[in-house]
């Protein structure tokens, strides 16, 4: 399912993913829900961050989540039983080799899985045979050309970049999420609608300092740190003092932008 997942399998990894998930539940979920008797299947549930949400916000509805790494859907189960949920149902599966029967599902979810794949319009040509005819797909990504932050540094611009450079030669688009529209329109979808999904952070708002800027997005460019540097995208004395930088954005003047954009569309 995925060319390269460049943030790695790692605990570190799994612990930045659920506070990305706590910190992001009403920004990202706030509108998803699927009604009674629905069968919603999540493409690329990972660790199960945001499988949690999902299944509470449509407790009624039968959620199958499917991911290609065996260790994450491990993660993904030890999750959901702890939050004491009992619809969703793990399966390890390959988007592009699913052996679901056409019109199989009501409802699809896809978060952040389309920024790691070289086809994604491929990708959504097949998810969208699975869906029911008047069925709906949702999908959410971020993008890293939305960053920006206060003080500026061209540091931590060129350790962002660093990212993504090593995600694009991964075969995958860090910035993926201002494509959604026409890639959704290119997959034959209809009535799609997109909505961008700021996170703005100031000394404020603590929990978003701790929560997303630092545990989440700095806390991603710095897992990239070895990779990034071995490569030669990018020197290790600037990117140090891109990460020094990118953690100076959450001293009490400092402040946080990134957009996140959520697509909804129909079959």
């Amino acid at each position: 399912m995925s060319d390269a997942y460049v943030h790695g399998y790692d605990p570190k990894e799994n612990v930045r993913l659920q506070d990305q998930a706590s910190t992001l539940v009403e920004l990202l979920h706030c509108d998803t829900s699927y009604p009674a008797d629905s069968r919603v299947l999540e493409a690329g549930c990972g660790v199960g961050a945001q499988t949690v949400t999902l299944a509470k916000n449509s407790p009624n509805a039968s959620i199958l989540s499917i991911d290609i790494s065996e260790a994450s859907l491990v993660e993904a189960k030890r999750n959901v039983d702890t939050a004491g949920i009992t619809n969703v149902r793990f399966q390890k599966g390959d988007i592009f080799q699913l052996s679901f029967d056409p019109e199989t599902f009501d409802h699809i979810f896809v978060c952040f899985v389309l920024e790691h794949l070289s086809r994604p319009v491929e990708a959504l040509v097949i998810l969208k045979k699975l869906l029911k005819t008047g069925g709906t797909i949702t999908v959410i990504e971020g993008d890293h050309g939305s960053t920006y932050f206060y003080p500026d540094s061209e540091s931590a611009k060129k350790a962002i970049e660093a990212q993504v450079e090593l995600q694009r030669r991964g075969g995958g688009n860090a910035n993926i999420g201002r494509e959604l529209y026409p890639l959704l329109c290119r997959a034959g979808f209809k009535t799609v609608r997109v909505s961008p999904r700021m996170v703005y952070v100031d000394s404020s708002k603590p929990e978003l300092v701790d929560g997303f800027t630092k545990k989440t997005f700095t806390a991603m460019i710095e897992g990239v740190r070895e990779s990034a540097i071995n490569t030669g995208i990018i020197d290790q004395t600037t990117f140090d003092k891109g990460i020094k930088d990118l953690y100076r954005a959450t001293e009490n003047d400092g402040v946080f932008c990134y957009t996140f954009f959520k697509a909804f569309a129909e079959k």
